[in-house]
Protein backbone atom coordinates (compact mmCIF):
# COMPACT_ATOMS: atom_id res chain seq x y z
CA UNK A 1 0.00 0.00 0.00
CA UNK A 2 1.33 3.52 -0.37
CA UNK A 3 1.82 6.09 1.50
CA UNK A 4 -0.07 9.26 0.64
CA UNK A 5 0.84 12.80 1.75
CA UNK A 6 -1.25 15.06 2.92
CA UNK A 7 -0.85 19.19 2.83
CA UNK A 8 -0.56 21.36 5.72
CA UNK A 9 -3.62 22.82 4.69
CA UNK A 10 -5.48 19.75 4.61
CA UNK A 11 -3.98 18.32 7.99
CA UNK A 12 -5.12 21.86 9.84
CA UNK A 13 -8.69 21.80 8.44
CA UNK A 14 -9.22 17.82 9.55
CA UNK A 15 -8.09 18.57 12.79
CA UNK A 16 -9.74 22.20 13.24
CA UNK A 17 -13.07 20.06 11.63
CA UNK A 18 -12.54 16.99 14.52
CA UNK A 19 -12.13 19.26 17.44
CA UNK A 20 -15.44 21.56 16.14
CA UNK A 21 -17.35 18.09 16.00
CA UNK A 22 -15.65 16.49 18.70
CA UNK A 23 -15.65 13.21 17.16
CA UNK A 24 -12.39 12.22 15.45
CA UNK A 25 -14.07 8.78 14.27
CA UNK A 26 -16.88 10.68 12.50
CA UNK A 27 -14.18 12.83 11.15
CA UNK A 28 -12.28 10.38 9.75
CA UNK A 29 -14.42 8.37 8.20
CA UNK A 30 -15.46 11.17 6.13
CA UNK A 31 -12.34 11.57 4.61
CA UNK A 32 -11.13 7.85 4.45
CA UNK A 33 -8.42 8.38 7.05
CA UNK A 34 -7.64 6.88 10.16
CA UNK A 35 -8.80 8.29 13.44
CA UNK A 36 -5.41 8.11 14.72
CA UNK A 37 -3.75 9.95 12.18
CA UNK A 38 -5.52 12.60 13.11
CA UNK A 39 -4.88 12.64 16.63
CA UNK A 40 -1.20 12.31 15.66
CA UNK A 41 -1.56 15.46 13.70
CA UNK A 42 -3.25 17.32 16.55
CA UNK A 43 -0.20 16.47 18.86
CA UNK A 44 1.91 17.65 16.25
CA UNK A 45 0.14 20.91 15.30
CA UNK A 46 0.21 21.62 19.29
CA UNK A 47 3.71 20.87 20.08
CA UNK A 48 4.73 23.31 16.64
CA UNK A 49 2.88 25.88 18.70
CA UNK A 50 4.30 25.41 21.95
CA UNK A 51 7.80 25.31 20.08
CA UNK A 52 6.72 28.77 18.16
CA UNK A 53 5.26 30.28 21.38
CA UNK A 54 8.29 32.73 22.64
CA UNK A 55 9.46 32.14 26.22
CA UNK A 56 7.39 34.84 28.09
CA UNK A 57 4.13 32.66 27.32
CA UNK A 58 5.83 29.58 28.05
CA UNK A 59 7.04 30.84 31.85
CA UNK A 60 5.02 30.26 34.68
CA UNK A 61 4.45 32.56 37.17
CA UNK A 62 3.22 32.79 40.88
CA UNK A 63 0.56 35.00 41.42
CA UNK A 64 1.72 37.55 44.28
CA UNK A 65 -0.69 40.03 45.60
CA UNK A 66 -0.48 43.64 45.81
CA UNK A 67 -0.04 45.55 48.82
CA UNK A 68 -3.49 46.30 49.14
CA UNK A 69 -4.95 43.07 48.44
CA UNK A 70 -2.84 41.33 50.76
CA UNK A 71 -3.59 43.96 53.29
CA UNK A 72 -7.09 43.02 52.74
CA UNK A 73 -5.75 39.10 53.32
CA UNK A 74 -4.12 39.80 56.10
CA UNK A 75 -7.46 41.40 57.95
CA UNK A 76 -9.59 38.54 56.75
CA UNK A 77 -7.03 36.01 58.20
CA UNK A 78 -7.21 37.99 61.97
CA UNK A 79 -10.87 38.06 61.45
CA UNK A 80 -11.32 34.17 61.17
CA UNK A 81 -8.68 33.59 63.60
CA UNK A 82 -10.54 35.35 66.03
CA UNK A 83 -13.74 33.66 65.33
CA UNK A 84 -12.15 30.06 65.77
CA UNK A 85 -10.68 31.41 69.01
CA UNK A 86 -14.33 32.37 69.86
CA UNK A 87 -15.17 28.65 68.80
CA UNK A 88 -13.05 27.17 70.83
CA UNK A 89 -14.04 29.07 73.84
CA UNK A 90 -17.32 28.11 73.21
CA UNK A 91 -16.66 24.43 72.95
CA UNK A 92 -14.48 24.30 75.98
CA UNK A 93 -17.19 26.01 78.00
CA UNK A 94 -19.88 23.67 77.00
CA UNK A 95 -17.35 20.82 78.06
CA UNK A 96 -16.51 22.09 81.10
CA UNK A 97 -20.78 22.73 81.58
CA UNK A 98 -21.05 18.94 80.62
CA UNK A 99 -18.50 17.79 83.16
CA UNK A 100 -20.18 19.28 85.88
CA UNK A 101 -23.71 18.02 84.93
CA UNK A 102 -22.64 14.14 83.92
CA UNK A 103 -19.02 13.49 85.57
CA UNK A 104 -19.00 10.47 83.62
CA UNK A 105 -17.89 12.17 80.52
CA UNK A 106 -14.66 13.93 81.78
CA UNK A 107 -12.50 10.59 80.84
CA UNK A 108 -13.68 11.21 77.61
CA UNK A 109 -11.99 14.57 77.02
CA UNK A 110 -8.41 14.16 78.40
Amino acid sequence: MKRRSYTTEFKEQVVREADEIGNAKQVAKRYDISAQLIYKWRKQMKTAAWQQADDGAKRVNAYAPTAKEFETIEQENLQLKQILGDKDLEIAILRDLVKKVNPAYQKKWK
